[in-house]
């Protein structure tokens, strides 16, 4: 690959994607910016960035995107699956449609969208797949089920993937962000609803919310993200993965070391 590549980029309209993607068009590559909202990535487009409209649950929206860079570009170097959000709540209290969606943008999408670029890398023998995961593939804590389902379901899926792939010169990266300041945990808050605050889970819950509000730590800043896709895009030979971020590599380090009943005491204890 050139030095001066062509990437796609999803959940590129706010957050981690969003300043990544800025800083991968400062630094002089061809960035496709994908998201749901158009408008919220106008300043993308005016410092260079093409941008473009995709639901990663919607089949045409991926097709027309996908067409559209090959069309004017003849390669994607670089696909970095990035979008999804946070389902949190109580196992029993969750609808399954909630479920469901949260699956269809965090795992779904993810196989969706690499399933359609993989051709044009094969054919070249060359290329870069960035899958966000989170420490949350690694590590865990209660109301997050269906959330860390999904990173584990990306961490597992990236394994396998980067084996398939690797005899086409394709290299599979998995990112794994701690805690990130993007406004996750205001959206996390949000997601639990009046029936789960006053429901059986309702001391839990509510633990959690206090917890994240009096939390005194608010993350790393996203140009950490971005430095490390920079440096992931940069490399030779990258690593399988990069963990970090505020707190990634303390919280997962004490699972492993601990193991799982003395973080789950540890998780527990934090919610009270």
């Amino acid at each position: 690959m050139s030095n001066k590549k062509v990437n796609l980029v999803t959940g590129a309209s706010s957050g981690m994607g969003k300043i990544s993607a800025q800083d991968l068009i400062k630094a002089g590559h061809i960035v496709y910016c994908v998201a749901r909202s158009v408008d919220k990535m106008k300043d993308l487009e005016q410092i260079g960035g093409h941008v473009m409209k995709m639901d990663v649950t919607n089949e045409a929206d991926i097709e027309a995107v996908v067409k559209q860079v090959i069309a004017e570009q003849g390669r994607i170097d670089v696909l970095w699956n990035n979008a999804g959000y946070g389902l949190y709540g109580p196992v029993e209290d969750l609808p399954m449609e909630k479920v469901q969606q949260q699956f269809e943008v965090n795992v779904y999408g993810v196989a969706r969208l690499t399933q359609k670029v993989l051709p044009y890398m094969r054919d070249r023998r060359e290329g870069l797949i960035i899958n966000t995961s989170s420490m949350g593939g690694k590590i865990y804590t209660p109301l997050g089920a269906w959330y860390h389902a999904t990173k584990h379901a990306i961490e597992g899926y990236s394994d396998c993937l980067r084996m398939e792939v690797k005899e086409f010169g394709i290299k599979v990266v998995v990112l794994e962000p701690g805690m990130i300041n993007t406004g996750f945990n205001a959206a996390v808050r949000d997601n639990f609803s009046f029936e789960s605050q006053n429901g059986p889970y309702k001391r839990l819950v509510n633990g959690y919310i206090k917890a994240m509000e009096n939390n005194p730590a608010p993350g790393s800043k996203p140009e950490v993200i971005s430095r490390t896709v920079l440096k992931i895009i940069n490399a030779r030979n990258p690593k399988t993965r990069y963990l970090v971020g505020h707190g990634g590599k303390l919280l997962v380090g004490i699972r492993r070391i601990f193991g799982d009943k003395a973080f789950d005491t540890m998780m527990l204890a934090s919610m009270r």
